[in-house]
């Protein structure tokens, strides 16, 4: 006897929020108290050269991380994730935007796997042992 036809699932679609950009609602600033007007000038001053220092900051912790993505290719790395599993791999790219990285030959407890994708929220840590 055949298998009965598979019944087509809906898809649930979120409205979108009160602004063009889809935030669904959500404000971008988390601080408490952020959406007071009742703020001192010389406060939104101080704070906006201390989230201009933040933001240099930043960029330079990212240039920094991503030339060492820039160097590791064909590297040996160690990963550790959150599940505690810790895993050897030949690190081959990372994609920033999606949160995954390619790697080659992964070493895991259940054998070794040609090419991988480890997703970045999975990764707890990554090294490049000395060799």
């Amino acid at each position: 006897m055949a298998d009965p036809i598979p019944v087509p699932v809906g898809i649930l679609r979120l409205p979108r929020g009160p602004d063009s950009s889809g935030s669904r609602g959500f404000s971008r600033d988390w601080r408490p108290g952020a959406n007071s007007r009742d703020r001192d000038n010389s406060r939104d001053r101080d704070n906006s050269r201390d989230s201009a220092a933040l933001q240099g900051a930043r960029a330079a912790l990212r240039e920094r991380f991503l030339r060492l993505l820039g160097r590791a290719r064909g590297k040996r790395a160690r990963f550790r994730l959150w599940n505690g599993l810790r895993v050897l791999a030949e690190f081959g790219a990372a994609d920033v935007q999606s949160g995954a990285f390619q790697v080659d030959s992964l070493r895991t407890p259940l054998g070794v796997q040609g090419a991988a994708l480890l997703r970045c929220g999975d990764v707890l840590e990554f090294s490049f042992p000395l060799e």
